[in-house]
């Protein structure tokens, strides 16, 4: 497909809604995540499962907002840099680095944060005399790994090798070979907005990735309440109402995240690459636009995820108001 460099046009949304939006979601998450980050580093001694993913996804969250400067940057410029200008490839390969990989790697913290909260549910429900012999292999040993804090310590390392090993090799190919292909004269084109053939394929994988998160958050939460109603109807757990209903928010929270943020971001992809072959440049305009309002959405989350901590973990939310309030100094030690 050819690339009209004049096709794309900037808004008013995209040249100077965004790079606002952009500056106070970088501050935003700048200053929530780094508090979050320090309470769990240095501020809780007994660190669960649930601790280690969380702070893998706050490191994920801070590589977000590190990336969010750039993307304004690129908003706010784009149009007025020359497309072989040096700051036009690097505010482009950092912040679509820095922004994929964070994306993916919080995506599958996300999915494994559900499984272990779900793990936690059926830490005592495996072992009782209605559960099957499959419920108990499978909730007893397989699950029960998730709420390990080694498992989980070398599951989020992982997690970051696989991801950085796939987006960064993509990443140099379309900032060495793709983007030098074309004739383009301004930062801000359809070649960068768009991609070609490769980084095409992987935005299709990658919203592949994104839903099949989605649909491991979506089972857990489905597999809880079913179980839920399944014991219910067997025994008595008011005793345990108070655990269930907390890790029954916690899946509902995720399920909230991914449906609000990435599931938008997710359905329009695959659209777009299909739309945008065709010849109508201010169908293109609409369809980039819509684009880059879905990209900022989904990575809105790492801004408002210190937020989401307060109702996951009682533990940081305990340490935090004690921290603001000094009001249980002692208490707060018992943490460290």
């Amino acid at each position: 497909m050819s690339y009209n460099s004049t096709c794309i046009q900037p808004s008013t949304i995209s040249s100077v809604a965004l790079p606002i939006i952009y500056t106070f979601l970088c501050i935003v998450g700048l200053f929530g995540n780094s508090l979050s980050q320090w309470v769990f580093l240095t501020k809780i001694g007994k660190k669960t499962s649930t601790h280690i993913y969380l702070a893998h996804l706050v490191t994920a969250n801070l590589l977000v907002c590190g990336a969010m400067p750039f993307m304004g940057i690129y908003f706010l410029k784009g149009f007025q840099w020359e497309y072989q200008s040096a700051q036009c490839r690097v505010v482009n390969f950092l912040g679509t680095l820095s922004m994929h990989v964070s994306m993916f790697v919080s995506l599958l913290i996300l999915s494994w944060i559900a499984i272990s909260r779900y793990a936690t549910l059926m830490k005592k429900d495996s072992m009782q005399e209605t559960t099957s012999c499959y419920e108990k292999i499978f909730y007893g040993h397989l699950l029960k790994k998730f709420r390990q804090p080694t498992f989980a310590r070398k599951l989020c390392v992982y997690i970051w090798g696989l991801v950085l090993g796939i987006i960064i090799p993509v990443t140099i190919y379309y900032s060495v070979v793709e983007a030098t292909e074309g004739e383009e004269k301004l930062c801000y084109n359809q070649r960068m907005e768009v991609g070609a053939m490769t980084s095409q394929t992987a935005g299709l994988i990658g919203s592949t990735f994104i839903a099949f998160s989605f649909l491991v958050v979506v089972t857990s939460y489905y597999s809880f309440v079913s179980h839920l109603r399944k014991i219910r109807t067997c025994t008595s757990i008011t005793e345990k109402d108070v655990t269930y209903s907390s890790v029954k928010r916690h899946l509902l929270v995720i399920q909230i995240l991914l449906i609000v943020c990435f599931l938008p971001y997710t359905i329009f992809k695959p659209i777009f690459y299909v739309i945008h072959k065709r010849e109508d440049c201010q169908q293109l305009n609409y369809l980039i636009e819509t684009k880059n309002v879905l990209t900022c959405l989904a990575s809105a989350r790492s801004s408002t995820d210190p937020i989401i901590f307060l109702l996951l973990d009682k533990t940081f939310k305990k340490t935090l108001y004690d921290l603001f309030t000094k009001s249980n100094s002692p208490h707060i030690q018992s943490y460290s």
